[in-house]
């Protein structure tokens, strides 16, 4: 008999055409069946061993998040509900040019330090994998959900030559394209840069292009965090399309929108530049998250000569007071750290800290650069921050173009950290669908399902069709939203009863069982 049946449910399919009733059979991880208006039309229905009645929830494919940063924290909390109550059933991993593979010992002790803010140091965890493959055999092991990998470019660069602001030698971009294609042969779907973090920033266009050109030999796709985000975002934007046509890749952008005051209207600006490239035949996608401010590493605001050498070499400049001056010049004057705008102290909010003695500072805006200083040293560059340098009118008109997808850009570690992490989902669907009207629940659901599903090249996925994998979420349309503010972070959503994950609930009626179903999914031939 078959496993689930789903009953009288409204199917919002992904593909962006109409809704319609069905109930839908679920056997042996697959969609096995799809029966429209059965009940109406009195034909014979499917029976399982189990029957769900759905009326009044809608089913969608699970929710693909294509810009997480939960690379440990799918190995440390099995649980992982921030994102599994959102009704997400896939992430993509390995973002922003830094992460865990491939590494050697230096490496992973050099990485585990940078991004300290993003996933805390992995102290608690036995970081027993060095290559890509390695690193998704543990994902193999069982997670909460679903996840793929992109090769860091930036972690790569620190592997192959150290954090060094120079070209690299013919030898070192030999040992880096040999390091990319291994990860790719392994599994990773792409490759990822941050170019606002250090070292990746400090690779030219040439080097990022012969890279992309290993990745394109492999059908995958190019994920940058450009080079700029306030001052000089359409040249940063523009910079990443003629590389990518360059190299022959397919180029996916990251948290793609346009901050700081500089950029405020100027959205149609970039979407007229990314219409003229895909009707010129590029092969380019992005994702957003619906809110305003950014997220990262107080660290990262620094200029990029300050992180020259590693963290370490960064910590020694911040105590020396005539560098630590310097670093303040640079800043009020407009970092690449800070997009090349200069820095407004007021729109930083501090998130979280890595050492626990800091915790008042949490949910405070800084005052000025003394205090930024001695908090960068106590807690040794493990602090994150809220940006609130976004404009809505630039999100809004984003969110409805026509390759936009979803990405919560989730941060889940600090005490008060950026709501998108545990709501980016449900903001979509309660307040920009049902309330706002910006998107019809059937775009909004294409956004977040089936577009991904294409650009991670995914053949079973991303759809409500027979044969396709049951990754699925229900959901009530009528009081779906995000639980998650600025002032209360960690609260789940509303409205999503059952996700399931390979035909198993891994929340059923609003509560996490014990299912860990996710796998790593891997990039495949053709």
């Amino acid at each position: 008999m078959i496993d689930l049946v789903i009953q009288d449910v409204e199917v919002v399919d992904g593909s962006g055409a109409d809704s319609y009733r069905a109930d839908v059979a679920v056997d042996d991880g697959r969609i096995v069946s799809i029966v429209k208006e059965a009940a109406a039309a009195g034909c014979q229905r499917p029976t399982g061993m189990r029957m769900l009645d759905a009326e009044g929830l809608a089913l969608a494919p699970g929710f693909i998040d294509m810009h997480a940063h939960s690379d440990l924290a799918l190995l440390r909390d099995p649980d992982h509900s921030a994102k599994l109550a959102q009704g997400v059933t896939l992430e993509v991993l390995g973002q922003d040019g830094l992460s865990y593979a491939p590494v050697d010992d230096r490496t992973l002790d050099e990485v585990r330090k940078a991004i300290t803010g993003w996933n805390g140091d992995g102290s608690d965890l036995d970081l027993d994998w060095r290559t890509v493959g390695e690193y998704l055999d543990r994902l193999d092991r069982g997670i909460a959900v679903n996840a793929a990998y992109l090769i860091p470019q930036g972690t790569v660069r620190m592997y192959a030559m150290g954090w060094e602001n120079r070209t690299a030698t013919p030898g070192e971009l030999l040992r880096m394209r040999q390091l990319v294609a291994e990860g790719m042969e392994q599994g990773a779907v792409g490759m990822s840069s941050g170019l606002t973090y250090t070292p990746g920033m400090y690779a030219p266009d040439a080097e990022l292009t012969e890279l992309c050109r290993v990745v394109a030999r492999y059908d995958g796709y190019y994920c940058p965090h450009h080079r700029s985000y306030g001052a000089g975002a359409l040249e940063a934007y523009a910079e990443m399309v003629a590389l990518t046509r360059d190299a022959g890749c397919a180029l996916h952008l990251a948290h793609a929108t346009m901050n700081f005051d500089v950029n405020k209207d100027r959205a149609p600006e970039l979407l007229a530049l990314l219409d003229n490239a895909l009707d010129a035949g590029a092969d380019i996608t992005l994702d957003t998250y619906p809110y305003t401010p950014g997220s990262t590493t107080l660290a990262a605001m620094l200029p990029s000569w300050a992180h020259e050498g590693g963290p370490e070499t960064l910590l020694a400049r911040l105590r020396d007071d005539t560098t630590a001056e310097r670093i303040r010049e640079h800043l009020e004057r407009g970092s690449d750290g800070c997009h090349g705008v200069p820095i407004d102290w007021n729109t930083i909010e501090i998130a979280g800290v890595a050492t626990p003695a800091l915790s008042p500072h949490i949910g405070r805006r800084l005052p000025d650069w003394p205090t930024a200083r001695r908090l960068l040293l106590d807690d040794r560059l493990g602090t994150t921050i809220l940006h609130h340098v976004g404009h809505e009118e630039n999100v809004r008109a984003i969110m409805r173009h026509r390759v936009h997808t979803g990405g919560s850009d989730g941060i889940l570690q600090g005490a008060k950290p950026h709501p998108r992490a545990y709501g980016t989902f449900p903001e979509y669907l309660g307040r920009y669908v049902r309330e706002e009207g910006v998107l019809t629940l059937e775009e909004c659901v294409a956004h977040l399902t089936s577009r991904p599903a294409a650009r991670l090249r995914l053949r079973d996925r991303g759809l409500v069709r027979e044969g396709y994998r049951a990754d699925l979420v229900l959901f009530d349309p009528l009081t779906v939203a995000a639980g998650s503010t600025y002032e209360t972070p960690r609260v789940l959503p509303t409205g999503i009863p059952h996700v399931l994950i390979d035909g198993r609930f891994a929340l059923e009626d609003g509560r996490r069982t014990d299912v860990l179903a996710g796998r790593s999914i891997r990039r495949t031939a053709g």
